[in-house]
């Protein structure tokens, strides 16, 4: 006897709840102290929902681009590989979603003694009021 699935509809996920998970991730990973837009024109727009984090999508693979600033002492490419890891199976487990390729952009290195922002400021935004 085998498990039968049902289809009850469609499903979408908008990229937007993508991000957050993603940055969540992200921002979750030891070494990681904000996020970086990747332009000026980025942090003045709305468009820049993510706030250092970009999905594009391209011959039915999404790619996930992630701009940030590490903490001073850490193992750049060793931080790195562990954001990749995080938000590869971040995505996967919460939406069912392969990422093709996650790049990390470091944007720069942030002294010892800046205090690293909270969690929920990274995020402060109104979800039901665009």
């Amino acid at each position: 006897m085998g498990i039968e699935e049902q289809q009850f509809g469609e499903i979408v996920i908008a990229p937007r709840v993508l991000e957050k998970i993603i940055a969540i991730a992200t921002a979750k990973v030891d070494g990681v102290h904000s996020f970086s837009n990747k332009s000026v024109s980025d942090t003045l727009s709305k468009l820049s929902l993510g706030r250092g984090v970009y999905l594009k999508e391209s011959n039915e693979e999404l790619t996930a681009d992630i701009y940030l600033y590490l903490e001073y002492g850490v193992k750049v490419p060793k931080v790195a590989m562990a954001i990749q890891k995080a938000v590869k199976d971040a995505v996967r487990n919460m939406a069912d979603v392969e990422l093709a390729v996650v790049n990390i952009h470091v944007a720069g290195i942030v002294p010892d003694k800046t205090p690293k922002p909270e969690l929920k400021d990274l995020f402060d935004e109104d979800f039901l009021n665009d």
